[in-house]
C-alpha cells in the first residue's frame, strides 16, 4: 500500500467514516486516533496507538465471502501483533453513533495485558 492509496482513503471517507471521525478526532475520548493509518500492509479507518485499539467500519463488501475472509486473517494478523480490532457495521455508526462511541470509549478503559491500567 502507497502512501497516495492512504491520501486518497482519507479523501473520500464514507458517511460513517466521517461521522465516527468526528467523534474521535482531537481525542475527544481522551486519547489521540489517527484515520486511515498503515500498519504494516493494512491500512486500518482508525487506531489508538496508545491503546492498540484499532476501530474498522464496514460495508456491504465485508458480508461478502472474499470479504469475510480478508477481514478473519487480517484481523488475526493485528490480534497476533497486539492490536484490538472492534468492527461496526456503516448502518451502525449511522444511526446509533452514540452506541458505537461509547463501546470505543469502554474498550479504551478496559485492561489490557501488557498496556498501562487507564484511569482517565
Amino acid at each position: 500500500m502507497t502512501d497516495a492509496r492512504v491520501r486518497q482513503l482519507r479523501r473520500d471517507m464514507t458517511d460513517a467514516e466521517k461521522r465516527l471521525w468526528g467523534r474521535l478526532r482531537n481525542e475527544a475520548l481522551g486519547y489521540d486516533f489517527r484515520r486511515q493509518h498503515r500498519i504494516d500492509v493494512y491500512i486500518v479507518d482508525f487506531v489508538c496507538l496508545e491503546r492498540k485499539l484499532i476501530v474498522e467500519v464496514d460495508g456491504g463488501q465485508h458480508n461478502e465471502p472474499s470479504g469475510i475472509e480478508h477481514d478473519a486473517r487480517r484481523t488475526a494478523w493485528l490480534n497476533d501483533v497486539g492490536y484490538e480490532v472492534l468492527r461496526f457495521w456503516n448502518n451502525d455508526v449511522l444511526a446509533g453513533t452514540d452506541d458505537v462511541v461509547e463501546t470505543i470509549w469502554h474498550a479504551l478503559r478496559k485492561p489490557r495485558s501488557g498496556l498501562p491500567t487507564v484511569s482517565r
